[in-house]
């Protein structure tokens, strides 16, 4: 049997003496809860925010109200401003974060349902992914929890084989 993404997340966190924060819109806190359903989570998993209105993404996030007028929520600007806001909020090396429209119908800027932002800020840089996803409400969902353990699994692996180590 494998071991399940969020498994692998918190085993390679630890591994590395690495913290991590999670900023989430379309997910609704799926993948903190996902995380969080592992034993130990606790010594690597600082925190998350559930950031499902534009509000929250500015108050809590500090995601600029510029960047979300100009941008939209479900965009790439946003996503970065939201991982590098919870990690900054946090205080952890890792910021993660997803936003994007679950469904059943695009939003109001058009975005086509399955369309999925992802961001890990680290150290001075922010990484970014554009996802399309197909099916419902709810795997979409799954499959966005799923796409941000494997964004960090890659990011960890590529600096594990880095020899100047941890930023």
């Amino acid at each position: 049997m494998s071991e399940t993404l969020e498994r692998q997340v918190i085993a390679a966190l630890k591994a590395r003496g690495l913290t991590l924060a999670a900023a989430e819109s379309c997910t609704g806190g799926l993948a903190a809860k996902r995380l969080t359903d592992v034993p130990g989570a606790s010594a690597v998993f600082l925190g998350g925010v559930v950031s499902y209105t534009n509000g929250v993404k500015e108050r809590v996030l500090h995601v600029p109200h510029e960047t979300l007028e100009a941008y939209s929520a479900v965009s790439e600007q946003t996503a970065r401003a939201m991982a590098e806001g919870v990690r900054a909020l946090t205080g952890a090396d890792l910021g993660l974060s997803v936003t994007g429209v679950a469904g059943p119908d695009r939003d109001d800027r058009g975005h086509e349902v399955g369309t999925v932002y992802l961001a890990l800020s680290a150290g001075t840089e922010t990484q970014t992914r554009q996802l399309h996803l197909t099916g419902g409400r709810p795997a979409i969902r799954d499959r966005s929890a799923d796409e941000m353990f494997r964004m960090l699994l890659a990011y960890i692996q590529i600096k594990e084989s880095d020899p100047h180590g941890k930023e």
